[in-house]
């Protein structure tokens, strides 16, 4: 098939375009939000071909992927084909809701010609769909190896623009955290941090760095899962994480702690910190868990059903 889908959500994206499929990114001046073309950051296989957004109308489709809503416009004007309407296309969500969550409609519900398809269970539970035909397609994530060596009795933590999304990424937090572990803090825009900071590194480089720290730590109030800590896991580390998203559903005990009380958290990284032997025996449990919910060709499977349907 050949798939239009827009470059936004980088380790989601690298993992949907290893599925054999013909894939096209489009390409804008500058390299902005709405046209990033091929990642410079994950490693993409050939077939993700980069399109400039004004030849994206010589392009045969199958399928449109959809990830925000603006796209819906942006597509249209773009193709000269309207999502949906004029050509096969799906949405898919990984956002929660923002603001009045109990009172929150997705932008699809008033539609039921564009399939809407959530990456966890908790933002199927999170968002009024509406009559938008929905389902969810659990995340894949491609598995970077078991390189855990827990050397550095320090607590990685991955979070993208951490002073901008303080309460919902969980970094207010990050003080009570660092009493208990010594932080390593890497993503976008982390410099400044009173911590040991590793902004914008490939994410080869990141998992080498990160699986050399003792434990994970993901912060999270509010996300839909986060990939960081599928990755983690995969790389064998243990983890120890807010109960307030899919983490619960994602980590099992034997992988690590998950807890909405602050002094269970810190124990638990304190904990871990202190036992190499159990850090690395909690790990490997991690990764088990997360080969088997969150393995690439599930993924990749349920993903051709579901553009295999939308296709007309």
């Amino acid at each position: 098939m050949r798939i239009l889908l827009w470059h936004v959500h980088g380790s989601w994206t690298t993992a949907f375009v290893q599925g054999g499929h013909d894939y096209l990114v489009p390409l804008v001046p500058g390299r902005g939000p709405d046209g990033r073309g091929r990642a410079r950051t994950y490693p993409w296989p050939e077939p993700v071909r980069e399109v400039p957004s004004d030849r994206l109308r010589e392009e045969e489709l199958d399928v449109v992927v959809l990830q925000r809503p603006h796209e819906i416009e942006l597509a249209g004007r773009w193709l000269g084909r309207r999502p949906g309407l004029d050509v096969p296309a799906v949405y898919v969500e990984h956002n929660t809701p923002a603001g009045d969550v109990p009172r929150t409609r997705h932008p699809l519900a008033d539609r039921d010609d564009i399939p809407l398809v959530h990456v966890t269970h908790f933002n199927d539970l999170m968002w009024d769909a509406g009559r938008a035909p929905s389902r969810v397609v659990e995340h894949g994530v491609v598995d970077p190896g078991h390189r855990y060596t827990g050397e550095l009795p320090r607590a990685g933590v991955v979070v993208n623009e951490p002073v901008r999304r303080t309460r919902v990424a969980g970094t207010d937090l990050l003080p009570e955290f660092a009493r208990a572990a010594p932080l390593d803090v890497f993503g976008m825009k982390v410099t400044g941090l009173p911590y040991g900071t590793f902004e914008d590194l490939p994410q080869h480089a990141m998992h080498a760095e990160l699986a050399r720290r003792r434990v994970y730590l993901h912060p999270y109030r509010w996300t839909s899962l986060g990939l960081s800590l599928i990755e983690a896991m995969l790389l064998g580390m243990p983890v120890v994480a807010l109960a307030c998203t899919e983490a619960v559903e994602a980590v099992p005990p034997e992988a690590g702690v998950v807890s909405t009380r602050l002094a269970t958290l810190t124990a638990a990284l304190a904990s871990f910190i202190a036992d190499p032997a159990l850090a690395a025996q909690t790990g490997k449990a991690a990764r088990a868990a997360a080969l088997s919910r969150y393995g690439l060709a599930r993924f990749l499977q349920d993903w051709d059903v579901v553009l295999s349907e939308a296709r007309w």
